[in-house]
């Protein structure tokens, strides 16, 4: 929301007062102001335009009165936090005036910051005298922070103690003095709150509807209210400290509520009495009402409960289907809903954390834009807008941050029998309550649910749509691209300096940093990791598999297949046979390459290599990515010979990721397409040309290009390869992603086929490399599965989640193509039968140095920061404070 106010912050920059006026060290607060009753009376911090208000006599002048933010420590952060106001500045009729000037946002609440720190406001007169100092958080009562003396901290605040406010602003909110209790609330600048924090009815009971009103903010923020509703939900464990109440004999069919529009329930945010209540109590209760992180909620003390001892009619959950969109939900809010409908699931990364589900209405998952429409289109916005009102999360009835606390409390939804995979099903087979948190729209179990629980409290059943092998695709031979999640053979207990992550009995599991290893910390884990990728690829079984982010040997001094030779002899172990080789390395490769790179595996009874492989040395382009490796293959027939006149191109490829960047049309720009798009574009322009001297090397227009190219099928990139000639064969002949980042699916690995078929042949008689494709699929065996069953997060959780299997051994999923139909010379377009479809749906990935299990392209640690998307921290799971900054969860690439 923009507020306008008295004075712009750029105005107001100019006019900034001397920060080292010679102002008494330690003043009072300025008695006159006090006398008159002026004080802050509301506080902007989580809006585009932040504020400070003070209350005043309408024409109190304050006309070079400063106003100002301090931050940790209690000092101002930079000279832009302090404001001067400019002469004839006034109160108006309203009794009184905001000031815009940039508030910080370090705030802490609750007893944590007592007296630590917090950002806090201030309001100096003319005379400078401090006429104001209110901490946002705190304990109300307690310590507030206290001014630290610093080059841009006003005199009169130094040695002064903040009074703590108690009260913290929801997303797009300001916190604001209604009576004597400070509350969350829409921003009012230059006008105070209605009403003045007393009773609502103090000798009657209001109607939870009327609390909650038919906006999304209580008409009745600051308010003590009494009200009465039967306990639908209680939570005396797990960090949420209350319970729901609904009315009597409320819910049910939408053509029973007798309130439309407004809903029948709500939470009670009352620690001193969630023990003492039972689920169906009829119970009257009183307290102030306020807005908690966009939840309506009332504070009950001890003191302002009580049973009531008359019978209350049954409250019945909703069963209709659930409604898209904040208007239609906001009815709902607080009330009991068992969903009538299957809803999908549509990511599961933050299961693992805080036990966490969400769930899309509607058909299908939430598309990442960019995968279907073109970047920055008014399609892409329309689908992002469609995607957030889908949104919901299955939550677990608790604040836990699992990887912090509670980690002997098995987790919930999780489990080796019964997966939670994104694009499942969940149905509803018990009520759940509709509460809003962190921006959220959340169902809640109607007590804390744990894995140990699960058979009586978990409200959902998940299909299970795993399966053991991919779909056939046909064809004489077949592609696939792999990334192997940082395979790194050495391990970082080989070297020093490496830093980690630990499990729960502080064993290291991976490297965290401080080293150049990437992948497991010892030989005992690097097992559980390749345990798996062999499994998957083994059970993929195609002619050749890209890989992707496998330990470039060379950079620890040994030969640069040395990690290459290691896989490939524990697939031939596991397969029982010599089923697979791996190209080498060719005679020349770059003087300066990253610690992981591409390569090439394939089996020799299938196919074999023509001539010697080849690395893409352009250090311009791919300075800061992984070369492409190509090589060539010819087929085997059945007794074995082979088929030079098939001969085709494959070019292994780990393009830049979207987490960082530098240099022109590096930034994030914000349409979709992450840092670095620029660079993504020369690769792209370089590997065209390369593909073509390979082609011509080979000669043989079939050219495959696969790997994990960090873009969406819509995207720039993508089209530098669109407009060479090339199909993206998935995004053609599947209607399936390989990537699920933020709740977005889409396709961030691609396999191209060069489709040449009406260039240079008279009668288009020899097949072209799309030509020959038989048939496609996308194995979702990585993506679409809980992080929590990684083999870097072994042991993280009481639960044995980690098994021997192909399911979550990396993040991204393979994609398989069939090549050569053995009935037809000329190849079938659709042999496999599957429509032709637009691009899957995945979603945004991968930031340097940024993986969720210490590897370096994807997201990065989550829960940190203001509100929006924070790139970086190497572990993608690592995490911030479930409260922490402004909307408590943001997401890191």
């Amino acid at each position: 929301m923009k507020v306008t106010t008295t004075l712009s912050s750029a105005a107001a920059l100019s006019l900034v007062a001397g920060l080292s006026l010679p102002l008494a060290p330690t003043p009072a607060v300025a008695a006159d102001a006090a006398a008159d009753g002026i004080h802050i009376s509301e506080i902007a911090y989580t809006l585009e335009t932040d504020f400070i208000e003070i209350a005043a006599d309408p024409g109190t002048d304050v006309s070079g009165w400063t106003f100002g933010s301090v931050t940790r420590g209690g000092s101002v952060y930079a000279q832009e936090n302090t404001i001067t106001a400019p002469e004839d500045t006034t109160v108006g009729d309203s009794g009184a005036v905001a000031i815009d000037v940039p508030v910080t946002n370090s705030v802490k609440a609750g007893s944590a910051a007592d007296g630590e720190y917090g950002s806090s406001a201030f309001v100096i007169d003319d005379d400078g005298e401090l006429v104001d100092f209110q901490q946002i958080g705190g304990v109300v009562g307690g310590k507030g922070v206290t001014g630290a003396k610093n080059v841009y901290t006003p005199a009169p605040v130094v040695g002064q103690e903040a009074e703590p406010t108690g009260a913290t602003a929801a997303g797009g909110q300001s916190i604001q003095l209604t009576g004597d209790a400070w509350t969350s609330a829409a921003p009012t600048p230059n006008a105070l709150p209605d009403g003045d924090g007393g009773d609502l009815d103090p000798d009657g009971v209001t109607p939870i509807a009327d609390i909650q009103g038919t906006g999304d903010a209580s008409p009745v923020q600051g308010k003590t209210v009494t009200t009465r509703g039967v306990v639908t939900a209680a939570y005396p464990e797990g960090g949420l400290n209350g319970y729901y109440i609904q009315t009597p004999g409320t819910g049910g069919a939408g053509a029973d509520d007798a309130t439309p529009g407004a809903s029948d329930g709500i939470f009670v945010y009352s620690p001193d009495t969630v023990a003492d209540i039972s689920i169906d109590d009829h119970v009257e209760v009183t307290g102030t009402v306020s807005e908690h992180y966009g939840q309506t909620q009332i504070s009950v003390s001890a003191s302002g409960f009580e049973t009531v001892d008359e019978p209350a009619e049954a409250v019945k959950p909703v069963e209709d289907a659930f409604p898209a969109g904040d208007e239609k939900r906001e009815s709902l809010e607080g009330m009991l809903v068992q969903p009538s409908e299957s809803l999908t699931v549509a990511d599961n990364y933050n299961t693992n954390t805080y036990g966490e589900v969400v769930l899309a209405t509607g058909e299908g998952t939430l598309p990442q834009p960019t995968d279907v429409h073109r970047p920055g289109t008014p399609e892409a916005k329309a689908l992002e807008t469609e995607n957030l009102d889908r949104e919901v999360v299955l939550d677990d009835g608790a604040t836990v941050n699992f990887l912090k606390a509670d980690k002997d409390i098995p987790l919930p939804y999780l489990s080796q029998e019964d997966p939670v995979r994104v694009g499942a099903q969940a149905t509803f087979t018990s009520p759940v309550v509709l509460g809003f948190d962190h921006e959220k729209w959340r169902f809640q179990p109607t007590t804390r649910l744990t894995g140990a629980n699960a058979e009586a409290v978990q409200p959902t059943t998940f299909t299970d749509t795993r399966t053991d092998a991919p779909e056939a695709v046909g064809g004489q031979v077949s592609l696939a691209s792999f990334n192997v999640l940082n395979y790194f053979t050495t391990t970082g207990d080989q070297l020093s300096g490496c830093q980690y992550y630990d499990d729960r009995n502080g064993d290291h599991i991976t490297v965290r940093g401080g080293c150049d290893a990437r992948g497991a910390a010892n030989a005992e884990s690097l097992k559980r990791q390749e345990t798996k990728i062999v499994t998957a690829i083994n059970k993929l079984d195609t002619s050749v598999v890209s890989l992707m982010e496998i330990e470039n040997s060379a950079a620890f001094g040994k030969d640069r297949d040395d990690a290459l030779a290691t896989l490939v002899k524990r697939l031939n172990e596991a397969a029982g046979t010599q089923k697979w080789d791996f190209v080498e390395s060719p005679s020349a490769v770059p003087s300066d390459e990253d610690v992981i790179r591409t390569a090439l595996i394939y089996q020799p009874a299938e196919v074999a290599p023509q001539n010697e492989s080849t690395i893409l040395d352009d250090q311009d382009a791919f300075s800061n990515a992984r070369e492409p490796l190509s090589q060539a293959f010819a087929p085997k027939d059945d007794s074995g010979e082979v088929e030079k006149d098939k001969t085709f191109v494959t070019i292994a490829n780990h393009f830049k990721s979207k987490g960082s960047g530098s240099g022109p049309g590096n930034e994030d720009s914000g349409d979709g397409q992450g840092a670095s798009n620029a660079d993504r574009v020369k690769q792209a322009e370089s590997l065209v040309g390369f593909a073509g001297d390979q082609q011509e090397a080979a000669d043989s227009d079939l050219v495959y290009l696969l790997g994990d190219f960090n873009s969406y099928t819509q995207e720039d990139p993508m089209q530098v390869f669109y407009e060479a000639g090339y199909k993206d064969i998935a995004a053609e002949k599947t209607d399936e992603s390989t990537y699920v980042y933020g709740s977005r699916t889409g396709s961030l690995d691609h396999v191209l086929a060069l489709d040449a078929s009406d260039a240079g042949n008279d009668a288009g008689t020899d097949p072209s490399a799309f030509d020959s494709v038989t048939g496609a699929d996308v194995w979702n065996i990585n993506s679409v599965e809980s992080l929590a069953l990684e083999y870097s997060r072994f042991n993280y959780n009481i639960a044995n989640l980690y098994a021997p299997d192909q399911f979550r051994a990396s993040d991204h999923d393979p994609v398989v193509v069939g090549l050569f139909d053995s009935s037809d010379e000329g190849g079938d377009d659709d042999a496999d039968g599957s429509d032709e479809a637009d691009a899957g749906d995945n979603a945004d990935g991968a930031g340097d140095d940024a993986n969720a299990d210490g590897s370096s392209d994807h997201p990065g640690g989550k829960n940190a920061g203001k509100n929006g998307n924070h790139w970086g921290s190497r572990d993608g799971d690592h995490p911030g404070g479930k409260n922490a900054g402004k909307n408590g969860r943001h997401n890191g690439w």
